[in-house]
């Protein structure tokens, strides 16, 4: 069973929660060897990054970019039919409004992944239940990389530098 194409797959949500504007989410069903490929190019890998790009993968080289803080980014994922995902990095990055849009549209995968990021156990366990091992593996490397993130910007030698 693929267990995004189970959680994840919606249309016509609302994309903002001050807008009545409703957007086409695209749907972010890949197989294990993507999401794979994708936790080494969040990881930082520039070949892994170019083979995504180049296969058709472009919106996870720009979800990476996006967990690494990148604006641009951000706001292609906005613009290109992947809102669920920049809420998913919201989400991992504290933003209460983003948990909350995640539960109430049923991204239940996407929350959880999100969650795993701010320590959640309850997250944890959830996934462990419920997602296979390469979610599991991604949610941890987005928890590895915004605790890097984390400790920097606390860190007064390395103030303002991004990972």
């Amino acid at each position: 069973m693929n267990w995004f194409k189970k959680f994840i797959g919606k249309e016509d949500i609302k994309t903002s929660s001050t807008s009545s504007k409703k957007s086409t989410l695209k749907s972010i069903n890949y197989p294990p060897k993507i999401i794979l490929a994708w936790t080494k190019a969040i990881e930082g890998n520039k070949e892994i990054s170019n083979w995504l790009n180049n296969n058709g993968y472009k919106e996870l080289v720009f979800a990476s970019a996006a967990i690494h803080l990148k604006q641009d980014a951000r706001d292609w994922l906005m613009q290109n039919g992947y809102a669920h995902l920049m809420a998913m990095i919201n989400a991992a990055e504290g933003d209460e409004n983003a948990q909350k849009w995640l539960i109430k549209y049923k991204f239940n995968l996407l929350f959880h992944i999100a969650m795993v990021s701010e320590h959640e156990n309850d997250s944890m366990i959830w996934l462990r239940k419920n997602a296979t091992a390469d979610l599991f593996i991604l949610a941890k490397t987005i928890r590895q990389i915004k605790d890097k993130i984390e400790e920097n910007h606390n860190d007064i030698h390395s103030f303002g530098k991004d990972l």
